[in-house]
Protein backbone atom coordinates (compact mmCIF):
# COMPACT_ATOMS: atom_id res chain seq x y z
CA UNK A 1 0.00 0.00 0.00
CA UNK A 2 1.26 3.51 -0.74
CA UNK A 3 2.48 5.72 2.08
CA UNK A 4 -0.28 8.36 1.90
CA UNK A 5 -2.97 6.17 0.44
CA UNK A 6 -2.46 7.17 -3.20
CA UNK A 7 -1.81 4.98 -6.15
CA UNK A 8 1.42 6.13 -7.89
CA UNK A 9 0.20 5.33 -11.38
CA UNK A 10 -2.85 7.63 -11.17
CA UNK A 11 -1.21 10.27 -8.98
CA UNK A 12 1.46 11.16 -11.55
CA UNK A 13 -0.97 11.73 -14.38
CA UNK A 14 -3.45 13.68 -12.26
CA UNK A 15 -0.71 15.96 -10.90
CA UNK A 16 0.65 16.78 -14.35
CA UNK A 17 -2.84 17.42 -15.76
CA UNK A 18 -3.68 19.60 -12.75
CA UNK A 19 -0.44 21.60 -13.24
CA UNK A 20 -1.06 22.19 -16.92
CA UNK A 21 -4.67 23.25 -16.27
CA UNK A 22 -3.54 25.56 -13.43
CA UNK A 23 -0.90 27.10 -15.64
CA UNK A 24 -3.27 27.62 -18.54
CA UNK A 25 -5.82 29.31 -16.25
CA UNK A 26 -3.23 31.53 -14.59
CA UNK A 27 -1.63 32.52 -17.88
CA UNK A 28 -4.95 33.58 -19.38
CA UNK A 29 -5.42 36.25 -16.73
CA UNK A 30 -1.83 37.43 -16.46
CA UNK A 31 -0.73 38.83 -19.80
CA UNK A 32 2.31 41.05 -20.10
CA UNK A 33 2.98 43.82 -22.59
CA UNK A 34 2.13 42.90 -26.13
CA UNK A 35 -0.46 40.31 -25.13
CA UNK A 36 2.00 37.45 -24.53
CA UNK A 37 1.41 35.30 -21.50
CA UNK A 38 3.97 35.22 -18.74
CA UNK A 39 3.61 31.46 -18.18
CA UNK A 40 3.51 28.62 -20.63
CA UNK A 41 2.31 25.13 -20.03
CA UNK A 42 4.74 22.33 -19.34
CA UNK A 43 3.89 20.59 -22.58
CA UNK A 44 4.41 23.71 -24.71
CA UNK A 45 7.76 24.38 -23.05
CA UNK A 46 9.05 20.92 -23.82
CA UNK A 47 7.84 21.04 -27.42
CA UNK A 48 9.14 24.52 -28.20
CA UNK A 49 12.65 23.93 -26.91
CA UNK A 50 13.11 20.91 -29.15
CA UNK A 51 11.61 22.51 -32.26
CA UNK A 52 13.67 25.71 -32.01
CA UNK A 53 10.71 27.95 -32.90
CA UNK A 54 10.81 29.59 -29.51
CA UNK A 55 10.21 33.33 -29.57
CA UNK A 56 13.01 35.47 -28.23
CA UNK A 57 12.23 38.65 -26.38
CA UNK A 58 14.01 41.90 -27.08
CA UNK A 59 16.38 41.45 -24.15
CA UNK A 60 17.15 37.82 -24.95
CA UNK A 61 18.23 38.08 -28.56
CA UNK A 62 20.11 35.32 -30.25
CA UNK A 63 23.86 35.86 -30.40
CA UNK A 64 25.00 37.82 -33.44
CA UNK A 65 27.66 36.92 -35.90
CA UNK A 66 31.04 38.11 -34.53
CA UNK A 67 31.79 40.16 -37.64
CA UNK A 68 28.46 41.98 -37.36
CA UNK A 69 29.01 42.59 -33.67
CA UNK A 70 32.53 43.85 -34.37
CA UNK A 71 31.28 46.18 -37.10
CA UNK A 72 28.56 47.52 -34.80
CA UNK A 73 31.10 48.18 -32.05
CA UNK A 74 33.41 49.87 -34.54
CA UNK A 75 30.60 52.18 -35.66
CA UNK A 76 29.77 52.99 -32.04
CA UNK A 77 33.44 53.80 -31.35
CA UNK A 78 33.58 55.97 -34.49
CA UNK A 79 30.45 57.85 -33.42
CA UNK A 80 31.90 58.38 -29.97
CA UNK A 81 35.17 59.62 -31.43
CA UNK A 82 33.28 61.97 -33.74
CA UNK A 83 31.32 63.43 -30.82
CA UNK A 84 34.53 63.87 -28.84
CA UNK A 85 36.16 65.54 -31.85
CA UNK A 86 33.18 67.90 -32.14
CA UNK A 87 33.51 68.80 -28.47
CA UNK A 88 37.27 69.31 -28.89
CA UNK A 89 36.68 71.54 -31.92
CA UNK A 90 34.18 73.65 -29.98
CA UNK A 91 36.60 73.89 -27.05
CA UNK A 92 39.44 74.82 -29.41
CA UNK A 93 37.37 77.56 -31.05
CA UNK A 94 36.40 78.89 -27.62
CA UNK A 95 40.07 78.89 -26.53
CA UNK A 96 41.09 80.78 -29.70
CA UNK A 97 38.32 83.34 -29.16
CA UNK A 98 39.39 83.84 -25.53
CA UNK A 99 43.05 84.19 -26.57
CA UNK A 100 42.16 86.84 -29.17
CA UNK A 101 40.06 88.73 -26.63
CA UNK A 102 42.97 88.56 -24.17
CA UNK A 103 45.39 89.94 -26.79
CA UNK A 104 42.97 92.78 -27.62
CA UNK A 105 42.66 93.54 -23.91
CA UNK A 106 46.46 93.63 -23.58
CA UNK A 107 46.72 95.93 -26.62
CA UNK A 108 44.13 98.31 -25.13
CA UNK A 109 45.93 98.19 -21.80
CA UNK A 110 49.30 98.92 -23.46
CA UNK A 111 47.78 101.78 -25.47
CA UNK A 112 46.29 103.26 -22.29
CA UNK A 113 49.63 102.91 -20.48
CA UNK A 114 51.39 104.58 -23.43
CA UNK A 115 48.85 107.43 -23.37
CA UNK A 116 49.37 107.88 -19.63
CA UNK A 117 53.17 107.74 -20.15
CA UNK A 118 52.95 110.53 -22.78
CA UNK A 119 50.85 112.64 -20.43
CA UNK A 120 53.35 112.06 -17.64
CA UNK A 121 56.22 112.93 -19.99
CA UNK A 122 54.49 116.15 -21.04
CA UNK A 123 53.88 117.07 -17.41
CA UNK A 124 57.51 116.35 -16.53
CA UNK A 125 58.66 118.51 -19.46
CA UNK A 126 56.49 121.43 -18.36
CA UNK A 127 57.76 121.15 -14.79
CA UNK A 128 61.31 121.00 -16.10
CA UNK A 129 60.71 124.23 -18.07
CA UNK A 130 59.37 125.90 -14.96
CA UNK A 131 62.33 124.69 -12.91
CA UNK A 132 65.03 125.88 -15.38
CA UNK A 133 65.00 129.53 -14.43
CA UNK A 134 65.24 128.74 -10.76
CA UNK A 135 68.62 129.35 -9.23
CA UNK A 136 70.05 131.56 -12.05
CA UNK A 137 69.89 134.61 -9.97
CA UNK A 138 72.13 133.12 -7.36
CA UNK A 139 74.90 131.90 -9.59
Amino acid sequence: MPIFGRDHSTAGSSVSSRRSSDLSHSSAGSKKFGGHSSHTSVSSRAGSSSSGSRRRSFLHRTPEDPSIQSAREQVVRAETAEHEADRALIASRKAVKEAREHVKHLEREAAEEARLARIKQDQAKSISKRAKPLGREYT
